[in-house]
């Protein structure tokens, strides 16, 4: 049961991740616009948490994987509040980030 939790949780924060960063590009430009961070930064960003979202899936067969890519991701959401937190923004703007980071956090003291 636990190991089904577990993957469970890989595969929501990496398919959510992987979502939000392939499809809804533009929302994450105008999010990043509202930050005051850059297209350079915008892009940075993205491709390190689709390497950390596809390492986490990964993480399904290598599980040595996992505790790197879910701290590091963790890291990631940290910051996702932070910068929510400073532009301002409503607390159901800042629940999926606030969400992922928790799964991150199961994910890392497994």
């Amino acid at each position: 049961m636990n190991v089904l939790i577990y993957s469970l949780a890989q595969v929501l924060v990496a398919v959510s991740v992987l979502f939000v960063w392939v499809f809804r590009q533009a929302n994450i430009t105008k999010e990043f616009q509202s930050f005051g961070l850059g297209d350079l930064t915008r892009s940075m960003v993205g491709a390190f948490k689709i390497a950390l979202a596809t390492l986490l899936l990964v993480g399904l067969w290598f599980p040595v994987l996992i505790f790197a890519s879910s701290v590091l991701m963790g890291l990631m959401m940290v910051a996702a509040q932070f910068f929510h937190a400073r532009a301002g923004s409503p607390w159901v703007r800042r629940l999926p980030s606030l969400v992922l980071l928790g799964l991150c956090v199961l994910l890392a003291c497994r």
